[in-house]
């Protein structure tokens, strides 16, 4: 076998820069915001020369919309794996609310810099919400409505407002993290201890299998088998302490 071409070891080596520096840079900008955010620090935590992030980037702003969009389309992947699943209407709701749950608990890159967007949307400031909302939710906000019409048409679904769907199945989830800080000053727990948020995740499901479906033995036996074979995540508790910012590898 022939030794790879000079050529494509040099591009293979470019290739693995740039996505340390997309890398290093979505736990900056997910720390410190745009404007925080220090291209000397993405640099060392990436092992690169400050001048390469320029080389690939040209500036700042360039290399924070390339890594919303990097992010962005690991959730739209993860988020049409669910959808693409051969299964029901009904049973790809369930699963896709649970892959939401998950992805809000593991992925804190992500919701940390979607809510430094909206902050931006609502200070009436140009931003990348535009990116987010055509790489992501508009994709997933189709299929999500057009799974429930489905579910409602072929007798699976309660015959109900479709948007109520999403609100139920998504929002809670949303209102959960969101809302977690008074929860633990008014509960004797913490939210974020894994056996909680076991709880939580075994919670939901089975809510949604009694609460979506017109026969709720058939919502019951999808919901235990999405909980069978979807294990919790891996999370890292700490990052969920109030004032405790993003750790940097």
């Amino acid at each position: 076998m022939s030794a790879p071409s000079p050529t494509r070891t040099q591009a293979d080596r470019s290739d693995l820069s740039r996505q340390r520096i997309l890398d290093a840079a979505l736990q900056e900008f997910s720390a410190e915001g745009l404007a925080g955010a220090r291209t000397d620090r993405i640099a060392a935590a990436a092992g690169v020369n400050k001048a390469l992030i320029y080389y690939y980037f040209e500036s700042k702003e360039n290399l924070y919309n390339a890594t919303l969009e990097m992010i962005a389309a690991r959730v739209r992947d993860s988020s049409m794996a669910v959808f693409l699943r051969p299964a029901t209407a009904g049973e790809r709701i369930v699963r896709f609310a649970l892959n939401h749950f998950d992805r809000i608990l593991t992925q804190r890159d992500f919701q940390n810099l979607m809510q430094q967007e909206m902050i931006r949307v609502h200070k009436g400031e140009s931003g990348a919400a535009p990116l987010l909302i055509q790489r992501v939710f508009a994709p997933t906000h189709a299929i999500f409505q057009a799974l429930v019409r489905e579910g409602i048409a072929s007798g699976e679904l309660i015959d109900a407002d479709w948007f109520q769907f999403p609100l139920a199945a998504l929002g809670a989830n949303v209102f959960y993290f969101l809302a977690a800080p008074i929860w633990g000053s008014i509960m004797p727990v913490n939210p974020f201890a894994p056996e909680v948020i076991a709880e939580r995740r075994f919670a939901l499901v089975r809510f949604l299998g009694q609460a979506l479906f017109l026969d709720r033995q058939h919502g019951a036996r999808l919901a235990e088998q999405t909980l069978a074979d979807t294990p919790m995540p891996e999370f890292a508790q700490d990052r969920f302490l109030p004032g405790r910012k993003n750790e940097r590898t």
